[in-house]
């Protein structure tokens, strides 16, 4: 039985001590899994930013839909951006300049949740403002760190 204990108890550290940059195979994965989390949170911003904007009515339920897949996949791309997965898009200086990349993260995630506490109020007026400070932070980081 102790072996047993001790195996799994070996098998758990060595999970857990793995680097994140082992959740990827090659460079190449880690550049695509970053570019489809951002492309599916474009996606959804885009029809949030459409309703704030009023090219499209604003539909409470959808808005929170939306709301929802965004509060998400903000958590997803940064795993992308380990040591050794420099390319794609992406300018260096995000490797040269991780406290900022990773603040402007953080207010990402931060900004996302407020979005979904906005959408679920149904006004319309506090999704308008809450994208806007979703716009500004995707704006901020990609003029700072993205080529176009």
């Amino acid at each position: 039985m102790k072996r047993v204990i001790l195996i799994t108890l070996a098998a758990a550290c060595a999970a857990i001590s793995a680097p994140a940059a082992a959740q990827f195979a090659k460079t190449e994965d880690a550049i695509k899994y970053r570019q489809s989390a951002m492309f599916i949170q474009g996606q959804h911003v885009g029809r949030l930013g459409a309703m704030a904007a009023g090219r499209v009515p604003y539909d409470a339920v959808v808005a929170v839909s939306n709301a929802e897949v965004v509060a998400q996949i903000s958590r997803l791309p940064w795993a992308g951006f380990g040591p050794g997965t420099e390319g794609g898009k992406a300018k260096p200086e995000i490797w040269k300049e991780q406290a900022k990349f990773k603040e402007l993260s953080e207010r990402l995630m931060g900004d996302t949740d407020k979005l979904l506490v906005a959408a679920k109020a149904g006004n319309l007026d506090a999704l308008k403002t809450a994208m806007g400070a979703v716009g500004e932070t995707c704006k901020t980081c990609h003029d700072t760190f993205r080529n176009k």
